[in-house]
């Protein structure tokens, strides 16, 4: 299922590795605000195309593109939270064409690999999904905790966010898949090809403990030019605890970015025009 909404600067926002865009709704809603926001959900999930063998992780790049197509856009400033911000990195390393701008979210390290308590998720994720589950509300708390003043507004938030998880379920079986095929690929090297502006947004260090933010940062060391930014009173689930502020980072940074793009357009179609 594909989400287009608002007018104005076009961000395209790749959703984690649940796979699903409603998790991000309160971004999505806030993005509108600003201007255009396109989203959606990965592979294998209602609506969608299922990963294909013989492409693997490149299943992501090819349905990306059929996203941008079916938005009508050539180019886009695009977004990734999470494991979405790898499908982001690779498609802005393989269609620099299409990318005026890339932001990685909370993004795992390039070199990333998967620890034990990993290892064990992804050789039973059926078995292994309840004890995930359960052990969600204790990651996520600390932030949810920092994120809102008072326990009307914080339990408020985890029923409603609940919600939304239950309204929209992930898949066990969806994300250990999703998490196998980045193996073998090589995403330094995606890091070292890409051209398109970029801004890495983390939450607080002792906030985020669902990726270590010293591991998004090390894009900002891969990629030439990358900014760095921390979204405050916020780890991993920014994008709904903090919609208004995660929203404001990402559309900022996409419209400084949208000016320069246009005006270097003019420029060469004046070059062009030039007898």
């Amino acid at each position: 299922m594909m989400i287009d909404a608002g007018h104005g600067t076009p961000i395209v926002l790749v959703p984690g590795v649940q796979g699903r865009w409603e998790w991000m709704a309160p971004t999505v809603d806030a993005l509108a605000d600003r201007g255009r926001v396109v989203s959606y959900s990965l592979c294998g999930e209602s609506g969608e195309r299922e990963i294909e063998p013989e492409l693997g992780f490149e299943s992501f790049i090819t349905q990306l593109d059929d996203v941008l197509d079916r938005a009508e856009l050539d180019t886009a400033h695009l977004g990734g939270v999470s494991y979405g911000g790898l499908i982001a990195l690779r498609y802005a390393a393989r269609r620099p064409g299409r990318v005026r701008s890339l932001t990685l979210v909370s993004t795992p390290s390039p070199s990333w690999r998967p620890e034990c308590r990993i290892e064990r998720y992804l050789r039973a994720p059926r078995l292994m999904a309840p004890a995930f589950v359960a052990g969600s509300p204790f990651r996520l708390w600390p932030e949810i905790y920092a994120a809102f003043d008072g326990w009307g507004t914080r339990l408020g938030f985890t029923v409603h966010h609940l919600m939304r998880v239950a309204a929209a379920p992930f898949s066990s079986v969806r994300m250990a898949e999703r998490v196998r095929l980045m193996s073998g690929i090589d995403f330094l090297a995606d890091c070292h090809r890409v051209t398109a502006p970029t801004l890495v947004v983390t939450g607080e260090p002792s906030l985020d403990q669902i990726v270590p933010v010293e591991s998004t940062l090390e894009f900002v060391e891969a990629i030439a030019g990358a900014k760095a930014a921390t979204l405050a009173r916020t780890g991993h689930i920014g994008f709904a605890s903090r919609p208004a502020a995660f929203a404001n980072l990402l559309a900022s940074f996409a419209e400084a970015h949208a000016d320069e793009r246009m005006r270097i357009e003019n420029l060469l179609s004046d070059w062009k025009g030039t007898p």
